[in-house]
């Protein structure tokens, strides 16, 4: 057995803490900070290389290159530290200081972009580099490519199927790459189609939410569908900052920037719902990741 096939099903909590006792709405959890490396993005890294490893596009003679905002490159660098691949992740230079010291520790070549720009410079970045040097890199892109929905569509979601006995009405997740949002929500309004899907974004295309791209970026991802979306739910980055404390402090669960956005999205919605609704949302990363941020400052 290689890290490829380790298939961890994720827990699901309830947040009693943020739920609505008198209405019997219900808001739960999705715990991807619980995989491997410490994130959601391992389920679309191992799908992305296990996909190139098949077709022979990956070989040990090729460099994994792609851009990151951090978890991604994580799960790279892990998967190529277990597999004997060189890993070069191109990614903004504000990223937190401990998802660059976790990639390094692993191996991983880092390229620091201009903060500016923010992920779309890296990406920008890495298209130039591939471009000069294709026969030297496997480039997953997990922007365009199937594999990273995919992953969710096949596990993440049949997950919160199981893991609800079915009864999930509601579900909530920050969009990125849109890998989770768009992987959950067509798997999930295939098995019912009255289950409503929001895509969480954040409020000022200037924002502290990392790894989560404002609205009017997200038509640039390869597979995102707006069509499939309920609605978007604006969330602050105070906001998310102050929910991300809360789930910490009341749950015991510590987590990272966008799971408290997440959560502060489900609250929102559970404010309009029917009685006895059932939410449910994701908790993206590891809150070890954050430590240097201003988040846990008082």
């Amino acid at each position: 057995m290689n890290i490829l096939d380790t298939l961890v099903k994720t827990p699901l909590f309830e947040l009693k803490s943020f739920g609505n006792t008198q209405r019997n709405v219900r808001i739960f959890a999705k715990g991807e900070f619980m995989n491997i490396s410490g994130s959601v993005k391992d389920r679309a890294a191992k799908a992305m290389i296990a996909d190139g490893i098949k077709k022979g596009l990956l070989t040990k003679e090729k460099t994994i290159i792609d851009a990151t905002s951090g978890n991604t490159g994580i799960a790279y660098a892990m998967i190529g530290a277990a597999l004997g691949f060189r890993v070069k992740l191109f990614m903004p230079s504000n990223v937190t200081s401990e998802r660059r010291q976790i990639m390094q520790a692993y191996g991983a070549e880092l390229v620091l972009t201009s903060p500016l720009e923010g992920i779309d410079g890296a990406y920008n970045e890495v298209m130039s580099e591939v471009e000069k040097n294709r026969d030297k890199y496997f480039y997953p892109n997990q922007y365009t490519n199937d594999q990273n929905w995919l992953a969710h569509y096949h596990g993440t979601a049949d997950e919160i199927i199981d893991q609800t006995n079915g009864a999930i009405t509601h579900f909530v997740a920050g969009t990125g790459t849109s890998g989770t949002f768009v992987g959950c929500t067509k798997k999930l309004k295939e098995y019912n189609s009255s289950i409503k899907c929001y895509n969480m974004t954040p409020d000022s295309p200037f924002h502290g939410i990392e790894g989560i791209k404002y609205k009017s970026n997200l038509l640039a991802n390869g597979f995102y569908d707006k069509s499939i979306s309920d609605g978007s739910v604006e969330i602050s980055t105070e906001t998310a900052y102050e929910y991300t404390k809360q789930i910490t402090r009341k749950e015991g669960l510590f987590v990272g920037i966008s799971s408290g956005a997440n959560v502060a999205a489900a609250v929102r919605i559970a404010e309009n719902v029917p009685d006895n609704s059932v939410i449910v949302t994701v908790l993206c990363d590891n809150g070890s990741r954050y430590l240097s941020e201003s988040v846990w400052s008082d």
